[in-house]
């Protein structure tokens, strides 16, 4: 089969019945193959429907039980003119029965719908692996705009891939034919002839799929006909050609019980804000300004209207910013979202938050920069901007989740930490991390942690409110409600004398007032969990991660230790402070390897604070990491001088 040129149609026809899901040309020589585990990528113009297609494979996987980890991969252009490299839009899924923690480093099956999408991610599929090619789209021109001289249908050059042609456009036209429908509707449907081959390829049900549509399109009785015919042929079309005489089956994961769904980085950053408004009593302000990949929050939050949450979208970063300043100060969950530009804009009202002392969430969804850099693209390099990137001494919380469904925790540990240190917290996701995607167990109510608030309403002992007098513990400033009787107050931007809260411009309370807000945040290293350490505590190398790195660590880690190398794993979810044993814990290992997506700077955080020789591993590809990559360099540190696992 490897390097087959299949013939045009390879003998298949789309007939009445099978458009309508009747499969009249069943087979019963087709050969099941259980793999472990499969990883495929989708690929096509921007305007082919793949992230569509990759997100529908997605929640199928997940609902016949399969463990899972998705990376969609879309240019930042709206609409790339067509057939262009640069236009080209991509979701790769990986897929097991067991537990994985990555999308994968290499695919075992690549659809690309053109040319661009053949040449732009041909190298990502390993040798042997399954290449499925739209070859109606093989066009000369359509060849030319990708750069090729050449076909590489016909050359020889995929001979080292499980080739297989197939006619997409021209069955889906065929299958939608009787329909008479325009043009561009026709063209749209392929990417569901797409999915159905694939869910036919890998043993996934339709039925699923086929529900959805009918939701998604019940108003729309020819689009929805249009779907499903094309869905059904691309099925069919498995099942009847010949060329494909194997499918291949993954077994459900085994799971700890309970209820999952899929989600994304996003949507349960969502549903973590949601949650922690419920367990605090309070209604969820988000105020907002659009932009990529931060906004599906925003779109996200705007559904749930019911559970007391307003949604602003205000006409620049600074006004979003300054509303939830001023819904903090009303008494409400307060929390905006951006990514790296619109952080940089909101920089002076954070500082003002500081100043305030007024429990407020960031969100910074990174992507790549700097200036509009790569928008979707993703990268972790804004750590050092929530870090220092305001006027004065101006300290923050950083936390920082490290997959898609610990967005979900690590928001309501943001919000928790807000509210009970009255103070702003940044959550720092990214593009990653947002836009994937992995099985989520929905906690029960009981998990959740009780955020209840307690505001000011009596005045201090002498009559007088004082609205910096602190807890002894936490150092929070009281929380007092605008017109709650006798606790009239005033807070701005100028510098507080302690506790009464006038303007002082006394250098002496100045140099007090900046270090109480200091050690105010510092103190939240009491009520955060250690460092945890995973691996061989007496190995050489430590590998320290933070965010949305964590999965290639792991995986990476896992593998040296399998091949019998020791080695250790800490993952950071606190970035200010750090957790109180990370120092002690530092202090053990001979070598320490930090890999970013950025050019150091978690590392200089840990050399200035802990003085250990700490090294950095750093990209910016706007990709995540794979796993064979930092395992390489893992291996290179550990097989230094002796070049073997042992005694390292």
């Amino acid at each position: 089969m490897r390097g087959q040129q299949n013939p045009p149609y390879g003998g298949f026809k789309v007939t009445a019945q099978q458009a309508h899901g009747q499969n009249t040309m069943a087979r019963s020589d087709v050969r099941i193959v259980e793999l472990p585990e499969v990883t495929v990528r989708i690929a096509g113009d921007s305007g082919d429907g793949m992230q569509l297609t990759g997100s529908q494979f997605t929640s199928v996987t997940a609902l016949v039980g399969n463990d899972l980890s998705t990376l969609p991969d879309f240019p930042a252009e709206i609409r790339a003119p067509a057939g262009t490299t640069y236009g080209v839009s991509a979701f790769q899924i990986r897929f097991a029965s067991s537990d994985i923690l990555t999308p994968g480093d290499e695919c075992d099956a690549l659809v690309a719908m053109n040319p661009a999408a053949l040449k732009t991610n041909i190298a990502r599929l390993r040798k042997g692996g399954i290449l499925i090619v739209n070859e109606d789209a093989f066009t000369e021109r359509d060849l030319q705009l990708a750069g090729y001289t050449g076909n590489p249908l016909e050359d020889g050059s995929l001979s080292e891939y499980e080739l297989y042609r197939v006619p997409i456009t021209r069955l889906t036209q065929e299958a939608l034919a009787e329909l008479k429908l325009p043009f561009k509707v026709v063209e749209r449907s392929k990417n569901m002839f797409a999915l159905g081959l694939l869910l036919w390829l890998y043993d996934r049900p339709m039925d699923y799929t086929i529900r959805w549509l009918e939701q998604r399109f019940a108003k729309q009785p020819d689009i929805l006909e249009a779907n499903l015919r094309a869905l059904r042929a691309g099925y069919h079309y498995g099942d009847t050609v010949e060329a494909f005489s194997t499918r291949y089956r993954v077994a459900p994961a085994k799971l700890p019980p309970g209820t999952y769904r899929n989600i994304t980085g996003n949507q349960a950053t969502a549903l973590g804000l949601i949650a922690a408004s419920q367990r605090a009593g309070l209604e969820l302000f988000y105020g907002s300004y659009p932009i990529t990949p931060a906004s599906d929050v925003l779109h996200e939050l705007a559904k749930y209207k019911h559970f007391r949450v307003f949604t602003f979208q205000a006409e620049d970063e600074i006004a979003a910013v300054t509303a939830v300043i001023g819904a903090a100060y009303g008494g409400k969950l307060a929390v905006t979202g951006t990514s790296g530009p619109g952080l940089a804009l909101k920089t002076e009202a954070i500082g003002l938050g500081v100043m305030l002392e007024l429990p407020l969430v960031i969100l910074d969804i990174q992507r790549a920069g700097p200036s509009t850099g790569m928008p979707t693209k993703t990268e972790q390099a804004d750590l050092l901007q929530a870090m220092f990137g305001r006027n004065g001494e101006a300290p923050v919380p950083i936390v920082a989740p490290a997959t898609p469904g610990e967005c979900f925790w690590m928001v309501l540990e943001a919000c928790r930490i807000a509210l009970k240190y009255m103070t702003p917290v940044f959550f720092l996701s990214d593009g990653y991390l947002a836009n994937g995607s992995e099985p989520w167990r929905i906690p029960e109510p009981e998990e959740l942690p009780d955020l209840r608030v307690r505001f000011a309403t009596e005045p201090n002992a002498n009559g007088r409110f004082l609205p910096y007098k602190r807890d002894p513990d936490t150092l929070a400033r009281p929380w007092a409600l605008p017109g709650t009787p006798g606790l009239m107050h005033r807070i701005g931007g100028l510098e507080k004398q302690h506790e009464t809260g006038n303007v002082s411009y006394d250098p002496d309370n100045h140099d007090f007032m900046v270090r109480l807000r200091a050690e105010k945040i510092q103190r939240i290293a009491e009520d955060i969990p250690p460092a945890e350490l995973e691996g061989d505590p007496e190995a050489r190398l430590l590998v320290v991660g933070w965010g949305s790195t964590y999965g290639a660590i792991k995986t990476a880690v896992q593998r040296l230790r399998q091949k019998g190398y020791k080695v250790a794993q800490v993952h950071l979810r606190y970035l200010n402070p750090f957790p109180k044993n990370l120092g002690e814990i530092l202090t053990r290992f001979e070598r320490i390897l930090v890999p970013e997506i950025n050019l150091g700077q978690l590392v200089r955080l840990l050399r200035d604070r802990y003085l250990v020789p700490a090294e950095g591993y750093n990209r910016v590809r706007g990709l995540p990491f794979t796993a064979a990559e930092l395992e390489a360099r893992m291996q290179d540190i550990l097989t230094e001088g002796n070049g073997h696992p042992e005694g390292n």
